[in-house]
């Protein structure tokens, strides 16, 4: 059975995240959403928050389990018994430093391939940080984010 990782902070997930996983699990018998601890990127919302939004948007959804995880992804990659580790893109931006990170990962573990799926196109303005900018100035982002993380972020702002 083919396991992917599909690793993040998700400081909050969103509807982009969300399109990569159910395409992630259309592919593999099972995806990890990987919630990375990230103290270094100084996530707006706690491990448990990220985790509980995650697990939240992700219950419908056959063969996704959600996990959080701390040092390096293909050390938790090959704990788990994957075979690739999925990657969005949305960009030449993302593409240029996610290659760089792919290469790398296959000096670490070559039995681990990194898969990489370009977003949707209605996804490819998205990104976490324009949406907490935009809850911030109580904009609405109900069209970005499943409706317990618009919840959240409305509470926060």
């Amino acid at each position: 059975m083919p396991i992917a990782v599909y690793p993040g902070t998700f400081d909050p997930v969103t509807n982009g995240h969300l399109d990569v996983i159910r395409r992630a699990a259309a592919l593999f018998d099972e995806v990890i959403v990987a919630v990375a601890e990230s103290a270094e990127k100084q996530p707006t919302f706690s491990l448990g928050d990220r985790l509980a939004m995650v697990r939240e948007a992700c219950e419908d959804l056959k063969g996704v389990r959600v996990e959080s995880y701390s040092g390096l992804t293909m050390q938790f990659a090959r704990s788990r018994g994957a075979v690739a580790v999925v990657k969005g893109l949305r960009a030449v931006s993302d593409f240029e430093a996610e290659l760089q990170m792919a290469l790398m990962n296959r000096s670490l573990d070559a039995s681990i391939e990194t898969v990489f799926l370009p977003t949707s196109l209605e996804w490819l303005y998205l990104s976490a940080s324009r949406v907490k900018e935009i809850a911030r100035m109580h904009g609405d982002i109900s069209d970005f984010v499943p409706e317990p993380v618009a919840r959240r972020l409305s509470e926060r702002s």
